[in-house]
């Protein structure tokens, strides 16, 4: 607990309480306890919520007394810690999460059972948390999860969103969206903590002011501020007493309604401080193909920094006052993408401005306790903002800004003098046009280190992206291979799998992957490889009953199940998919493939608002799909699923069924890929461009339990400027086919020309996404699939391989080479009765 918010404490007596009890009995008074007396619930309730709602509040009880333990033995070792700044956590579903790392499963489903209630239909109760979208939030929170699991002393700090991206619902084969508002019913796994607000500062202007003392100081006056208030979440480790903190900060107003304008009749402005603040945490990624779309993201990014900067200087002032010499040697803060960048800027006017820092030294412990990670190639996330933007809603952050350009390139004329297209290329300021911020760029001025999220990816950042800054600093980039915590994506998603695992080799493998390896044994023993493959067919028929009101027609269990989930975006390539699905199509119905392998196609994911590309992709999906899945002649050989609003716990039935990972983006445009290792993980083999990680899933399981295809980075990159779509048309009849059909209007008959942009984008020589150049390599790798899959041995020898490589890829190895190399943080067990 922060000194400054301390008057006055409880006795030690306070904590001398006895654990509440992990058995059976226990668990049945408690539930009994919450759900009568504070719930109000008795046996005529008729909603299954509150049974949810009531154990979710028993096992959070189990959860704060070791949540509690944990910051007494953070406090105790007074160690270095880290703070994870992210603007998003995919956190999915907490409830059995929690019962798996406490190790009550069991208890509580014979407890419930006793009662009359059914556990299983008490987790689909619960409601994913909307507070992240795609890889980039899950990745957060499987980090958070490794770094709980591995006894490390890390912070998370994020936004608590009010809505959530948004409920994706299909209407006529078009995504619509609806507002997420997870938040609606209790969520019983936060704490709110307004002990905690911190103030945050926008608009206004600045002014100099002279000191008794004769120094000069900088005030930031005449702002419109908002609070920011913390509810923490728990996040457990594995089986260990550990639980870290998620802190998730809501934006309120300081003074929500104005009795005076509303008496007089002026109801809106009575109200307006209070919108202006609920705007900034009401929905995560606002839509920002506006100018107030925009404003609002840059208010978010800057929120989330500020407020959680704040905290973390509170508490260290509170503890050590105002001396920060050893503040870098005992704090450091992991940027997760260029999104939170700003706090660079902002934890220097902190340390000046209101911490009297002089400029160097705060530059020093700055620079030296900002850690960057980077997860994207495309311009558009390297994010730069429009200076009057910056300029209106952040003043004092634009001086800082300037003034760090101003010093950073005084260094860069030191190394080369008079080359004034690198101070240009290298500077904070982009002058091309309107004047821009690059924050890509502070955020690697400001840091100690700069990592990418797979091998190609680093080496990308270094030679192409940010090549400049890596001649000028090669010291501070580096890889850190992306990671998913096995928990989540194999022990609780696919509990037969891991049943059949550890009856093989034992348990240790659930903290550490790499005793996956001890599989490989019995990759050729039949009976295993029997076992395996009843364990993938079970997994399979309940992905077939997952989700099958969208289907018209049974889905063919014995078929390939081939699944590209992931954020809709052309980069990532689903319309090449499409292409051989239609391709498929046109040679069952002329007969012409004899050798056909059934085959079931899931396609999932989520089109941003406003990109109509996207959009219309889900489109064309589900026109393909109605004209394949209602065709009575192709005799379930061949069909297409459209899985609606995919989010965590979709993906967590969809793994554990799929037997082939589409990981096919434009190579040189996927940064990691993380998908990818939680089909893997569960057994599914990976088909892919030489991409993001899918080149070291080749390295780790080899060529013969994968199958990648395609043009390198490098050749596509080679190519580019002499793209020859129409070659590859011409010498290609399979392709001409396939485009032939899709121009036809075979698919869209009642509604012409609604995919023209998609098809002419194909079709041009200047695609970014060079579709058309790995078709043909595809569909021949497609053939290695099927003959493959023909097998079964040999395909269940191969699913075994892939997830005995998998250990490479937990986040639990991610986070340990994290912190052996950037945040070098002590181990601290947590033990519960101290």
């Amino acid at each position: 607990m922060d000194r400054e918010f301390v008057k006055s404490q409880p006795s030690d007596n306070i904590r001398n309480v006895k654990p509440r009890g992990m058995d059976t009995e226990s668990l049945i008074n408690s539930f009994r306890d919450y759900y009568v007396h504070l719930l109000g619930r008795d046996e005529e309730s008729r909603s299954i919520h509150y049974a949810y709602e009531a154990l979710g509040l028993v096992i959070r009880d189990r959860l704060m007394e070791r949540w509690n333990a944990t910051h007494r033995t953070y406090k105790k070792a007074s160690s270095r810690r880290m703070f994870y700044l992210s603007m998003e956590y995919l956190i999915g579903r907490s409830l059995n999460n929690a019962l798996l790392n406490l190790d009550i499963t069991d208890s509580v489903r014979e407890a419930l059972g006793s009662l009359g209630i059914d556990l299983e239909e008490l987790l689909e109760v619960e409601q994913d948390a909307g507070l992240g979208n795609g890889g980039l939030g899950r990745l957060a929170a499987c980090f958070m999860d490794s770094c709980a699991t591995l006894q490390l002393p890390v912070i998370g700090y994020g936004l608590r969103y009010e809505y959530g991206m948004f409920t994706q619902k299909i209407v006529n084969g078009e995504q619509k969206e609806l507002p997420d508002h997870w938040l609606r019913m209790r969520n019983v796994w936060e704490c709110r903590r307004m002990e905690y607000a911190r103030r945050v500062h926008f608009g206004g202007h600045t002014q100099v002011q002279t000191e008794a003392d004769g120094r000069m100081r900088v005030l930031w006056t005449g702002t419109e501020d908002v609070l920011a208030v913390p509810y923490d979440m728990p996040i457990p480790g594995f089986r260990n007493n550990t639980v870290n903190t998620l802190r998730l900060w809501k934006a309120i107003a300081t003074e929500e309604f104005h009795l005076n304008e509303f008496n007089s009749g002026d109801y809106i402005d009575a109200v307006h401080s209070k919108i202006f603040a609920d705007n900034i945490t009401m929905v995560l990624y606002p839509n920002d193909s506006s100018l107030n779309g925009r404003e609002l993201r840059l208010r978010q990014q800057y929120f989330l920094a500020s407020a959680s900067l704040q905290d973390v200087l509170a508490h260290w002032v509170g503890l050590h006052g105002r001396d920060f010499n050893d503040f870098a040697q005992k704090n450091c803060f992991q940027i997760n993408d260029t999104h939170p960048s700003i706090a660079i800027a902002e934890l220097m006017r902190l340390l000046v401005d209101e911490y009297d820092q002089p400029w160097d030294d705060a530059w020093q412990i700055t620079s030296s306790s900002m850690a960057y990670t980077n997860h994207t190639l495309l311009p558009e996330a390297l994010e730069c903002w429009p200076l009057p933007m910056m300029q209106r809603l952040l003043p004092r952050l634009v001086e800082i800004i300037f003034a760090i350009n101003a010093q950073f390139l005084s260094d860069v004329a030191e190394k080369w003098p008079g080359n004034v297209d690198m101070l240009r290329r290298l500077s904070l300021i982009d002058e091309t046009g309107e004047k821009q911020v690059r924050m890509s760029h502070l955020a690697i001025i400001g840091s100690y280190s700069v990592n990418g999220v797979s091998k190609l990816h680093s080496q990308l950042l270094r030679e192409k992206t940010f090549t400049d800054f890596f001649a000028l600093q090669p010291a501070k980039f580096n890889n850190k291979t992306n990671g998913v915590t096995p928990r989540r994506w194999l022990l609780s998603c696919n509990p037969d799998l891991s049943n059949l695992i550890t009856e093989t080799i034992g348990p240790k493998w659930i903290t550490d992957l790499s005793l996956l390896t001890d599989l490989l044994a019995y990759a050729d023993d039949a009976g295993f490889q029997h076992q395996w493959q009843t364990v993938k067919r079970s997994n399979k028929q309940r992905l077939a009953d997952f989700k099958r009101d969208h289907l018209r027609g049974q889905i063919n269990v014995d078929a390939i199940f081939d699944v590209q989930v992931k954020r809709i975006h052309e980069y990532k390539r689903q319309v090449l998919k499409l292409l051989h699905v239609i391709h498929l199509y046109i040679q069952l119905k002329q007969g012409t493939d004899t050798t056909h392998v059934p085959r079931c196609v899931l396609i999932g994911g989520k089109a941003a608002p406003g990109y109509f590309a996207a959009k219309r992709i889900i489109k064309l999906v589900h026109n393909i799909a109605t004209v394949i899945n209602n065709d009575s002649s192709l005799d379930g050989q061949l069909s297409l699923l459209f899985l609606p609003d995919y989010c965590v716990s979709a993906l967590e039935k969809i793994c554990p069924g799929a037997d082939l990972s589409e990981q096919i983006s434009t190579a040189g445009k996927e940064a990691s890929g993380t998908s990818n290792m939680k089909l893997m993980m569960n057994g599914a083999m990976t088909i892919g461009t030489y991409d993001g990680a899918n080149n070291e899933i080749l390295e780790a399981v080899g060529s013969e339990n994968c199958f990648l295809f395609g043009l390198s980075a490098v050749q596509l990159a080679a190519m580019r400027d002499q793209y020859d779509h129409q070659s590859l048309i011409d010498n290609d009849s399979r392709l001409r086919e396939v485009l032939e059909l899709l121009e036809s209007g075979h698919f869209n008959q009642f509604e012409p020309g609604i995919f023209d942009e998609l098809i002419t984008m194909l079709k041009n020589p200047h695609d970014p996404w060079m579709v058309l150049a790995d078709f043909a390599d595809y569909l021949e790798t497609q053939n290695q699939v099927e003959a493959a899959f023909r097998n079964k041995s040999r395909w269940i020898r191969m699913s075994i391989a892939n997830v005995a490589h998998c250990g490479q890829f937990s986040s639990d190895k991610t986070i340990s080479e994290y912190n052996r190399d950037i945040w070098k943080l002590r181990q601290l067990p947590v033990k519960l009765n101290e």
